[in-house]
């Protein structure tokens, strides 16, 4: 313990955790465009272009309601939020607004912390939020973004363990442990909210977040794993029929696949996300599981993003448009107030008249 406490020392203060996070995301990067690039230079793609014209329309719809339910479930992100952080006078078409806009762009274009708060602030700024404010707020639904993944993660290695060895090549009894310990951590942090109130942050004040109680926690969880669930069914309706798998374990896969792209920054977890579903589905038709791969995409992240820059292009007119109509401010006049006291104008001297005489 003292040799991995002088190591971690030594980077924190030579190379910095923000320098770390980056190579560690480029390692990701690498490592998964090497495995793509093994698993896909025999693809042939006449034969992805069948996987995709063959899927029964019912079940590209299906997943498209998914997906529109995985996004309505998001909006709750950013309403639970507000209230958290004391902000409960927002609107919930704003936080929808907000929360669909910010996500959609920030899983197409990577970071999302940095390109979704951007996207928030401008929104909720309107409504006199600043920047703590918006910081306050991402952390709040990154928290139950992480909640809801460790609930349903958990859970599903601890049913399905060999679904997550799929991924992780460890040992079936290791992930079930791993699991075990996930949801322990989770209940642990359940209780710990719920003994007294916790305060997260710097200082005492401007800065810091008070946490959710155990009873607004357990929905915080909720949402998330509902979130999720809406997600890994679309993927599901969208999978190749042959072989079976259980609902269960394409849920597994799919969170692992997910978080793994999540670390990854890249957008839209592309390249990292594919190879995790690539290699741990590997029973499956590489073309086949490709289309539905492909097909996520267009329903989850291409379609949401125009939607999105079509919505915020369309707010930013409108937002210009009424600044330019908003006449300035009148003056109001009491009528009860005396007139102005004017100083008289220096006049020229009236002429002199000459009397004769």
């Amino acid at each position: 313990m003292k040799g991995l406490k002088a190591i971690l020392g030594w980077l924190r203060g030579h190379v910095g955790w923000h320098t770390l996070g980056v190579v560690a995301s480029l390692v990701i990067i690498g490592i998964a465009a090497v495995v793509l690039y093994e698993m896909l230079r025999n693809i042939h793609p006449a034969e992805v272009l069948d996987a995709l014209t063959d899927t029964d329309p019912w079940r590209v719809a299906l997943a498209a309601l998914f997906v529109a339910a995985a996004y309505f479930t998001l909006t709750f992100y950013d309403w639970f939020a507000l209230r958290t952080i004391g902000k409960p006078h927002v609107p919930y078409r704003t936080a929808a607004l907000a929360s669909f806009t910010s996500y959609s762009i920030g899983h197409n274009i990577g970071f999302s912390a940095f390109t979704g708060g951007t996207v928030r602030y401008r929104i909720y700024s309107a409504h006199g939020l600043g920047a703590v404010d918006v910081a306050k707020l991402c952390f709040v639904t990154g928290l139950t973004f992480w909640l809801g993944n460790i609930a349903m993660l958990g859970l599903g290695i601890t049913v399905e363990p060999w679904a997550a060895s799929a991924v992780d090549q460890l040992p079936a009894w290791i992930n079930r442990l791993i699991g075990l310990g996930l949801l322990a951590g989770l209940a642990a942090y359940v209780v710990w909210v719920g003994l007294k109130p916790r305060r997260i942050g710097v200082g005492q004040g401007h800065w810091t977040v008070t946490l959710p109680g155990w009873k607004l926690t357990l929905l915080q969880i909720c949402i998330g794993i509902i979130d999720l669930a809406f997600c890994a069914a679309a993927m599901y309706v969208l999978m190749p029929q042959t072989p079976y798998i259980d609902p269960i374990a394409l849920g597994v896969v799919f969170i692992s696949a997910t978080l793994l792209g999540f670390a990854s920054h890249a957008p839209g977890g592309l390249g990292v996300f594919d190879a995790a579903m690539l290699v741990a589905l590997s029973q499956f038709e590489t073309e086949a599981l490709l289309g539905a791969l492909l097909l996520l995409r267009l329903l989850y992240y291409v379609t949401p993003f125009a939607l999105a820059l079509i919505i915020l292009g369309i707010r930013e007119v409108l937002m210009s448009r009424r600044k330019r109509h908003i006449p300035p401010p009148a003056v109001s006049v009491d009528p009860l107030a005396e007139p102005p006291v004017l100083e008289p104008e220096a006049a020229e001297p009236a002429p002199r008249r000459v009397l004769n005489g």
